[in-house]
């Protein structure tokens, strides 16, 4: 268990940390950030969110630069953000924050591309993470986090920037789905 696969890790636990500042009805008051009301509450599991999402980022980075990148450290990173994301999604549509057909498309494109690694692993091969499945998840981030916020501090100028980057999210996560299936395919042949 070296640095990199420690702090995917302790971005896994950070995911019940996240999920009892956001739904849990804590009585921590509201705050008021240009012009738009927020519960503090939220705002913490935003700032857990984001920090969380940030080890995502340091892990890879430490990994390369040490030469540490382990074949557990590629099946834990790509785990540990969909575990973080989806209970955020899922979270979001509880809210009311995020509509259920989109999370649903962005979950089943999870879903299915997380079944090609299992075949792919029967296979004896391991699918890292894309650079298009990469800039997926961070695009995913983005939309999260500005719903966390309540869309803080577009919301002010009347700019849906939460609403674009979730819209922005659905079609990249489509996109980097059906890239994957694509470049992958002789792996579902193979296996038939």
């Amino acid at each position: 268990m070296n640095l990199p696969n420690k702090i995917t890790v302790s971005r896994i636990f950070l995911i019940p940390v996240f999920l009892l500042f956001l739904l849990a009805p804590l009585p921590l008051g509201e705050t008021e950030i240009a012009g738009t009301l927020i519960s503090n509450s939220q705002l913490i599991a935003a700032i857990i969110f984001i920090v969380a999402s940030v080890t995502d980022w340091v892990d890879g980075y430490i990994a390369r630069k040490h030469n540490l990148v382990t074949n557990l450290g590629k099946f834990l990173d790509p785990l540990a953000d969909k575990l973080l994301v989806t209970s955020a999604f899922v979270s979001l549509v509880e809210l009311g924050s995020a509509p259920a057909w989109i999370v649903v498309f962005i979950l089943s494109r999870e879903f299915a591309v997380t079944g090609l690694r299992l075949v792919a692993a029967s296979e004896g091969e391991v699918l890292a993470a894309s650079n298009l499945g990469k800039l997926k998840t961070w695009i995913q981030i983005v939309a999260i986090s500005a719903l966390l916020i309540n869309n803080i501090p577009f919301e002010a100028i009347g700019f849906p920037f939460a609403t674009i980057s979730l819209w922005a999210a659905l079609i990249i996560t489509v996109y980097s789905g059906w890239d994957y299936f694509n470049k992958n395919k002789e792996i579902l042949l193979k296996s038939r």
